[in-house]
């Protein structure tokens, strides 16, 4: 009985300490994903920061530089760095 509980009690507190709070971040991540519009400054995963020139369904286009844009994935936005005014 002793051995259930505890096993009980190791679950509720791994999915307290561990479980919850990544939920948390996850829908924070995909507001601000479904926010951003163009003219917003972002920084993606791999630390490239750029500006939102376009929104498409599943990707944004981003300018990095003068004469370059890249089109990346909206899952690849790691965050908003400033937003538009």
């Amino acid at each position: 009985m002793f051995q259930i509980l505890f096993l009980v009690f190791m679950f509720a507190a791994m999915y307290f300490l561990m479980i919850a709070p990544q939920r948390k971040k996850q829908k924070e991540h995909e507001k601000m994903l479904k926010a951003l519009v163009a003219g917003d400054e972002i920084v993606t995963a791999g630390g490239i920061y750029g500006t939102i020139t376009s929104v498409k369904d599943d990707r944004f286009i981003v300018r990095i530089a003068d004469s370059a844009k890249i089109e990346i994935g909206k899952g690849f936005v790691h965050a908003l760095v400033k937003k538009s005014s």
